[in-house]
């Protein structure tokens, strides 16, 4: 299902809550409003549907998929950027990796360990930030 996005500071405020198999539903509106909102926004977190739960969904060209409980374990490759959010307005600047690692659980719930660079990269730091009470 679709779900509105919600605006503010606020809603990133608190680190979010390590989400469980009970969280699916959760997982596959944050997948529906990714895809519904494609023509502006590469990735979402949970909390940015008003669901405090560590879960993100990204957008790597075709594919969408979701990190559930994701922890980055490894960076490399730092640079200065500035991004935007979907659910803050203006631009900010930050700092990302240009090759990261993380160990998450996929949409079935199953422990993965991926390594992600460039863009692709830069949209999940952008995402566990958000899941870490990070304000951008």
């Amino acid at each position: 299902m679709i779900r509105k996005i919600v605006s503010g500071k606020g809603i990133f405020a608190k680190k979010a809550q390590p989400a469980t198999e009970a969280d699916k539903q959760v997982v596959a509106d944050l997948l529906d409003t990714l895809r519904a909102n494609s023509e502006v926004c590469v990735g979402m977190a949970a909390n940015m549907i008003g669901v405090n739960k560590s879960i993100i969904v990204v957008s790597a060209g075709p594919f969408q998929f979701a990190m559930i409980n994701p922890v980055i374990t490894k960076k490399s490759g730092e640079y200065k950027t500035q991004e935007s959010c979907l659910s803050l307005i203006g631009v900010r600047p930050c700092i990302r990796y240009d090759e990261i690692e993380v160990d998450y659980l996929d949409q079935n719930f199953k422990p993965q360990h991926g390594k992600y660079t460039g863009w692709t990269a830069q949209i999940i730091q952008h995402e566990i930030d958000h899941c870490n009470g990070v304000v951008i």
